[in-house]
């Protein structure tokens, strides 16, 4: 019977333990190197923290609140981590261990879809050394990563006809980000005319629609005070609302065709499909169907960030690509296996054409010898097929995971630890001193490579957010690295500085190494 739960300390659990150690392992060391950014780990730090402080998720850097954005309620369960004890790096831990966890449906998917042992170990590798898993675990945090195993999960429950797991594990995405309402609508489309799983695919078809439509209709207007969600002004060009992009994606094709054939999808699609190309068939692409939406909107979108495997945009993406690699695989045994068998059945038993051949060979074989092989005939076929079939396997896993090697150390951004990490290090012994100077929960301006580390409060924000001359009066604390400044905000930060040098109203706390923390004098 085949099992599709790997046993303890299986070859699978043991990589999920040290690829979610590594992970969280890098994604600390970079935010305590101060590379964090508010944008966005000190975003959902300061709405969890304050659901956690049973207070109203109002995101003082975006002005908005949090559920205005990507209407994610995942971030209340998230919160109750905040009750146990108030710290950032609960999120990067749940963020390191949901990308590893990905391997888990990644190897059963494997198996249930036919491969061996080995392919499948092979595959769950493959998962983990693709290079977006862990590029996106160093650009803070992002809910949708919890996102990525729970598609995975979803796509085998459905495959095993588990409706209640299917059910529970579409919740959990649209519970990560109201536009993967869509990646579910279409993930329900593959289901239901590719996979033949009716049930599944209507469930994520009206699960999928009604979150669109109430998410996008309703929550976020409502906590976005009656405007659109910020992410329609990607797609300007499109329209200024989500019901014209989709009015004029229908009607007005001319408008994106440019974008779809263009230097940058084809670069953007080598980038998604290189860790793959050598695993997957035009013939087993019907996965991507789900992945569509994101794809789609990927390539039109305005910001150049969302076609590279460095932010969590192609995150929803992988999952897909991934089961038409196995659905690939499996394929290519099954035929594999079919040709071996046809192959040895038809030799042995058309054995007689060659009768010139068999002659001089049974001349040389004595009797006993003749009966002992055609008593063991079906052993020494088995045999000679299993050993055919073993190495062409091994072989196959070994160059899974060859190639998986070699574009994660191609794509993968792990050298920035050798090198952008640590070039504000001069600084970072005053820079945690003057953190731990803010010894209230008083609002703070700051830059962005800063704020992770003080976004505990209701307000904090950051200097592009007064680089027009507003007043400072608002804030009890200023934090300041004049020099490794975030660097779009280089010039306010001096000009910021030098107004509060000269204010009767505050006080340089501490200075160091050019970190300036400026306090307000309490009258």
């Amino acid at each position: 019977m085949l099992t599709l739960k790997p046993p303890k300390f299986h070859p699978v659990f043991l990589m999920i333990v040290v690829t979610a150690i590594v992970l969280f392992a890098a994604s600390s060391a970079r935010h305590a190197l101060f590379h964090s950014t508010a944008f966005d780990l000190a975003i959902f730090d300061q709405a969890i923290y304050l659901i956690s402080q049973n207070q109203t998720p109002f995101s003082s850097l975006m002005g908005i609140n949090i559920l205005g954005d990507h209407t994610a309620f995942i971030f209340y369960p998230l919160a109750l981590l905040y009750k146990i004890y108030p710290d950032v790096r609960w999120l990067l831990l749940v963020q390191a261990v949901s990308l590893a966890l990905g391997a888990w449906p990644s190897w059963s998917l494997a198996r249930q879809a036919g491969l061996n042992e080995s392919s499948a170990i092979a595959i769950a590798a493959v998962y983990l050394l693709y290079p977006a898993v862990f590029n996106v675990n160093l650009f803070d945090f992002h809910p949708e990563v919890i996102a990525v195993p729970a598609i995975l999960a979803a796509i085998l429950a459905a495959r095993l006809d588990k409706i209640l797991w299917f059910c529970a594990a579409t919740v959990l995405i649209l519970s990560c980000k109201a536009v993967l309402s869509l990646t579910v609508v279409m993930m329900g489309v593959w289901l239901f005319f590719f996979e033949k799983k009716s049930r599944c695919g209507l469930i994520a078809i009206f699960l999928g629609a009604a979150w669109f439509l109430i998410a996008t209709q309703a929550i976020v207007p409502y906590f976005n005070q009656g405007k659109q969600h910020a992410g329609v002004g990607r797609y300007h060009y499109l329209g200024n609302s989500v019901f014209e992009i989709v009015v004029n994606l229908a009607l007005k094709p001319n408008l994106v065709a440019g974008r779809l054939i263009s230097a940058d999808t084809l670069g953007y699609l080598i980038l998604l499909f290189l860790p793959a190309i050598w695993w997957i068939s035009p013939r087993h692409l019907s996965p991507l169907i789900g992945a569509s939406p994101m794809l789609l909107m990927n390539i039109l979108s305005d910001i150049d960030a969302q076609r590279d495997l460095i932010h969590q945009y192609s995150v929803p993406i992988f999952p897909f690509l991934l089961t038409a690699v196995i659905s690939t695989l499996a394929d290519r045994q099954k035929r594999a296996s079919n040709f071996w068998k046809n192959a040895g059945n038809y030799l042995w038993n058309y054995r007689n054409w060659m009768p010139r051949i068999w002659t001089k060979v049974s001349q040389r074989i004595s009797i006993k010898s003749v009966k002992r092989i055609w008593k063991h005939r079906i052993w020494v076929r088995r045999s000679w097929r299993g050993g055919k079939m073993l190495f062409a396997n091994s072989l196959l896993s070994k160059l899974l995971v060859l190639w998986a090697l070699i574009t994660f150390l191609a794509l993968a951004k792990y050298g920035y630890f050798g090198t952008i990490y640590l070039e504000s290090l001069d600084t970072w012994q005053a820079t945690r001193q003057a953190i731990n100077r803010v010894e209230t929960k008083g609002n703070v301006l700051t830059d962005n490579s800063l704020a992770t580390h003080l976004a505990h409060r209701k307000t904090i924000k950051l200097l592009h957010q007064v680089a027009n001359g507003q007043s400072l009066n608002e804030f009890e604390y200023v934090l300041l690295n004049l020099r490794h400044p975030w660097p779009d905000t280089a010039d306010t930060a001096v000009r910021v500085a030098a107004q509060l040098k000269n204010s009767p109203e505050f006080k340089i706390s501490y200075q160091q190494d050019d970190v300036f923390l400026f306090e307000r004098i309490q009258n």
